[in-house]
């Protein structure tokens, strides 16, 4: 009871409105209360600069020069994100702000080049040729200066996704495609003869293998036997991005090599639909003319045809157009039923 007496005089000194009736613990706790020393509010950003300005800056460190100007600037950000400013931070963010209006994008065929919109003029957009027609057109609207490919693109009714659609085949070209095809035989030793009599370029097993490690793809087709595409799986990643890996449907996994690489050499070159429903082909070069281009034509176009899935529902042709390497595009009537 002493010690109660002795914080009730304590109060008492400090004029706090305790008494008896009080614990010991709330009679401290209100001597506490009243003996803290006041918290100063904290000072703002005025009394601050006017502390700082009496001191002098520091070289590093929060009193720096540098340091003290950030710390401004975030003090305004800030300000500004409370009062919902979204004016420009500065005069170099107004510049940045564009002004007037949007600049007009002119038309695509008007940004080709001199000579395109000189053998464009020759194509009438609207218009639907015939195939015989439209070929002796691709000739003669060639913009450059080489001998320029004649290509036919396909847009067809199929869904890729489906296994009986997604399209994939080859066709022998009458007149060939006018570029010196390179093939390459991966065989046994028993079949590097014939390959060679047959015209292949490069003919090998180890040594072929050892270029393929190397990365060194020096030709346009492969040819294997069924015996060693086993061997080709480790470079499926090095060939298949580009179309050379073997594959039976395109005929150039075979059994008689020497067969393989005579068809290759002769034009037969491999079509399949893309991921849009579309097939693209060379069909030959300007030079050839608008027979011979006629000619692998109508062979492409009757490969297609066989090709029609039993499954499709709808139109197989969308639509044909015709066009060299750097020509305006032709369209072209459905040649095929």
């Amino acid at each position: 009871m002493a010690k109660k007496a002795e914080l009730l005089e304590k109060a008492a000194e400090l004029k706090l409105e305790v008494s008896e009736k009080n614990t010991i613990a709330e009679i401290e706790a209100a001597i506490a209360g009243a003996s803290a020393p006041e918290v100063e509010a904290p000072a703002t950003s005025e009394e601050k600069a006017v502390a700082t300005e009496d001191k002098p800056l520091a070289k590093a460190g929060k009193r720096s020069e540098k340091a003290i100007a950030e710390a401004e600037a975030k003090a305004e950000k800030e300000a500004r994100k409370e009062a919902g400013d979204t004016a420009p931070q500065s005069e170099d963010a107004e510049a940045n702000v564009a002004k007037g209006p949007k600049p007009v994008t002119r038309p695509r065929s008007e940004r080709r080049g001199k000579n395109y919109r000189n053998v464009a003029k020759q194509v009438e957009a609207e218009k639907v040729y015939t195939l015989a027609e439209a070929l002796e057109l691709a000739t003669k609207t060639n913009p450059s200066t080489f001998d320029a490919s004649v290509e036919v693109h396909v847009r067809l009714g199929v869904d890729p996704r489906q296994a009986d659609q997604n399209i994939r085949t080859t066709v022998s070209l009458p007149n060939g495609t006018g570029k010196v095809i390179r093939v390459a035989v991966f065989a046994p030793e028993a079949d590097h003869k014939a390959a060679k009599a047959a015209g292949a370029d490069i003919v090998g097993d180890e040594e072929f293998i050892k270029q393929l490690e190397k990365q060194e793809i020096n030709f346009d087709i492969l040819v294997a036997t069924p015996q060693y595409m086993p061997r080709l799986g480790k470079y499926a990643r090095v060939l298949g991005p580009r179309g050379l890996m073997p594959n039976p449907k395109s005929g150039t996994v075979a059994t008689d090599v020497a067969k393989a690489v005579t068809e290759a050499k002769a034009g037969k070159v491999e079509y399949r639909v893309d991921k849009q429903a579309i097939v693209h082909l060379s069909i030959g070069k300007v030079s050839f003319g608008a027979t011979k281009l006629a000619e692998n034509a109508k062979a492409f176009f009757d490969s297609l045809q066989s090709q029609k899935p039993s499954s499709l529902k709808g139109g197989y042709v969308k639509s044909t157009s015709i066009s060299t390497t750097q020509g305006p595009g032709i369209k072209v009537e459905n040649v095929t039923n």
